[in-house]
């Protein structure tokens, strides 16, 4: 979204089109996040929490080298995917293993990324952004081993199996429905602010990309 109005321009393509990229990544991250349960189970958090941030790297390179718009929107998927399986996979380790001052502490530095994404991005507006989410990708291979020590026991001592999730039961919880009506919300004014803040700052505001980045 940061880098759309310098795109769309370079690309010589409409605004609105940003909007496709975004429902594409959105699409991806929602399959990902449903699938997040069988491929924890098989490859663990550590994994599949490397494996993501590889492909969103690998993804965000692509954004950078790519001169079409459907080259775009083919990078789209890989992100969105990526995106979706280490959120659901750390947001699970996290409550499984550690307490909840801790859950807090790994979404304040989520928003520590958030917010300064958008700001390298316009002073480079280059390939900066992959090439940080290589050398995590590097640290993620390195501490493997790490993941593993941890998911053996529980912080109780307690042994936990793996249950495959049934959509149904789930929604009969109490709580459920109106969580997932206000991630909706939440999302929804998350998304639109994102993608289209810096448009509308550029197009209608006159301000440069790297100042409304």
């Amino acid at each position: 979204g940061s880098a759309w109005p310098q795109m769309q321009e370079s690309l010589g393509v409409s605004l609105s089109l940003g909007g496709v990229i975004s429902f594409l990544i959105t699409a991806s991250t929602i399959l990902s996040s449903l699938m997040s349960h069988r491929v924890i189970q098989r490859f663990g958090t550590g994994g599949v929490t490397m494996c993501s941030v590889a492909m969103t790297a690998l993804a965000l390179l692509g954004f950078s080298l790519s001169n079409s718009f459907f080259a775009l929107c083919l990078w789209a998927i890989p992100y969105g995917l990526g995106a979706g399986s280490v959120d659901a996979a750390l947001n699970n380790f996290v409550a499984l293993h550690c307490k909840a001052k801790h859950m807090s502490w790994l979404h304040c530095f989520w928003g520590i990324g958030a917010t300064g994404g958008p700001y390298i991005m316009g002073l480079c507006l280059s390939r900066t952004i992959s090439f940080l989410q290589m050398a995590l990708t590097l640290i993620l291979l390195l501490s493997l081993p790490l993941w593993k020590k941890q998911e053996l026991p529980l912080s109780g001592g307690e042994t936990v199996r793996p249950q495959t999730p049934q959509w149904g039961k789930l929604l009969k919880r109490p709580g459920v429905k109106a969580a997932l009506t206000a991630f909706f919300f939440y999302s929804a004014l998350e998304l639109t602010t994102g993608l289209w803040g810096s448009s509308y700052m550029v197009a209608v505001r006159g301000i440069s990309p790297e100042t409304a980045a």
